[in-house]
């Protein structure tokens, strides 16, 4: 009777996320007293690309529940946290990832990545909050001529001039603001919610990683 081939076995073999095939703590080996499960398995990582024509996918998994896969998107919800304001806006670079340098080449989206998004939407919502556009406060604006002031009734010049008093704004985020790209950290698992959120970074949090993507720069 002929035996099946090695081929035959590597096409029907399933990813497991079972922990039997490893040894235990002392040093052992465990022996194979169950085989694989449903509740064990695993699936192909669906490496969510940055690119036009987003594409998320259903995927019906056990319970009768349902994961969504992206493929592809290139827009997400970002959240400013100073100013407690999340806006839609479009996805422009994989700029940094701490676990894999190919992620970046490959322009993936995973959670946790830092990523460019467009300053747009943020700028615009600045403006109508506190009543001058935010590049007029960059090192590039400072230089540039103001705008005609804007007829407003007393009542919201004075709601504006309140919410100007004692505001300021992260000396990094501005320099972005001056590119019309902020960093921002997705939070979201694209892979698996079918969505690209996050926050955008500010602070200490935003030094750290202009810090690593400027190390990583002069390596190469």
């Amino acid at each position: 009777e002929k035996l099946p081939s090695v081929e035959s076995f590597r096409v029907n073999m399933g990813i497991s996320r079972d922990s039997l095939h490893k040894r235990r703590r002392t040093g052992g080996k465990q022996p194979r007293w169950h085989k694989k499960r449903k509740y064990e398995l695993g699936r192909q990582p669906s490496m969510t690309k940055l690119a036009p024509n987003a594409d998320v996918r259903p995927v019906r998994v056990r319970g009768g529940n349902t994961k969504f896969r992206a493929l592809r998107l290139d827009a997400g919800n970002f959240s400013w946290g100073s100013e407690s304001v999340t806006r839609k806006t479009r996805l422009l670079d994989v700029s940094y990832n701490a676990s894999n340098n190919d992620l970046v080449r490959t322009q993936t989206l995973v959670k946790n990545c830092v990523i460019q998004v467009d300053a747009a939407p943020f700028r615009a919502w600045y403006k109508r909050h506190y009543g001058e556009d935010i590049i007029y406060l960059t090192k590039k604006g400072k230089g540039m001529e103001p705008e005609a002031p804007v007829k407003r009734s007393a009542s919201v010049a004075a709601k504006i001039a309140k919410r100007n008093e004692n505001h300021k704004v992260d000396v990094n985020l501005l320099d972005q603001f001056a590119t019309g790209r902020l960093y921002a950290c997705v939070t979201s698992r694209p892979g698996q919610c079918g969505r690209c959120d996050g926050y955008i970074l500010e602070g200490t949090e935003l030094q750290f990683y202009v810090k690593k993507m400027q190390k990583k720069k002069s390596k190469a």
